[in-house]
């Protein structure tokens, strides 16, 4: 196993790094690689006097941002390239910069999940003699990186910074930012068209991705789903009523027919799913 060697970060941040074993492969889908880089690969870290000593003063980061700060989702055949950056700060100015999303409890001994950089160095833009804008990019790839779906939820997010005098700073626990399953919903309203007054029937699937089996199957029950209304003519929907989901994802409630309409189902999401809208469906009230 390889170790990170220790370098200046702020208070409270840990600065070790591990390469966890491979997750195991799903059906014939290659094990994800965990190969993230130590400091010494990324940086070219020749100097001492960051990476090993507590006395160095490290540059100073703010502004992580990772996917324009939007949750990441992925479906069942997902590749997502999206950005990352961070502004920076140094006596001597910034020379390069590090993000990537790791999954797990502990960066030296539970790491299941990685998505680094795709470039070998940053792209830092100076917006004064001691402060950079740097960027990056991350590929995502549904086949090749998210082999389970215990992959979901809050990952965490890796901010490192190499100024020009050879000072380093490494966070490997600077932030987190959500990786989702992408969900689906779909709705349907019956009979159509309908009588005034009369009941309607309306019913709908949510289901979510499945990155195990790579299809979309129905979420568990009990999740919260809300029944919308957009009158014809109108460009708003309210809210009707919340149901939650039963076996399979199924959703089914009814209500009393007034005005045509569109009626559709809203899912707000949670941490490991993504929210998801139903295409309106028209029902013609006579």
């Amino acid at each position: 196993m390889r170790i990170r060697a220790t370098v200046a970060a702020v208070s409270g941040a840990l600065a070790l790094s591990a390469v966890a074993a491979p997750l195991a492969q799903a059906d014939s889908r290659d094990a994800a690689s965990l190969d993230r880089p130590s400091v010494a690969e990324r940086f070219g870290a020749s100097s001492a006097k960051s990476a090993f000593s507590t006395a160095a003063v490290a540059p100073t980061v703010s502004n992580v941002t990772v996917n324009a700060g939007k949750n990441l989702v992925f479906g069942t055949t997902t590749v997502k390239t999206f950005n990352v950056s961070l502004t920076a700060t140094h006596e001597s100015g910034i020379a390069d910069a590090y993000i990537d999303l790791w999954h797990g409890t502990d960066v030296e001994t539970d790491v299941d999940g990685y998505l680094g950089p795709n470039e070998d160095a940053a792209t830092c833009t100076a917006v004064s003699d001691t402060t950079s804008t740097c960027k990056l990019t991350i590929t995502g790839d549904t086949y090749e990186d998210l082999l389970s779906n215990t992959l979901a939820g809050n990952w965490h997010v890796t901010a490192g910074v190499l100024a020009n005098d050879g000072e380093i700073y490494w966070n490997d626990y600077y932030q987190t930012h959500k990786v989702q399953r992408a969900a689906k919903l779909t709705v349907n309203a019956s009979p159509e068209p309908v009588k005034k007054g009369a009941t309607l029937t309306v019913s709908g699937k949510l289901s979510r991705a499945n990155w195990e089996t790579l299809t979309y199957s129905g979420v568990p029950s009990g999740q919260s789903v809300v029944l919308q209304f957009r009158k014809n003519g109108t460009s708003t929907y309210t809210n009707v009523k919340g149901i939650k989901t039963t076996t399979g994802g199924a959703l089914k409630t009814t209500v009393t027919a007034s005005t045509d309409g569109y009626y559709r189902f809203a899912y707000a999401g949670i941490t490991s799913t993504a929210a998801a809208t139903a295409t309106g469906d028209f029902v013609d009230v006579q």
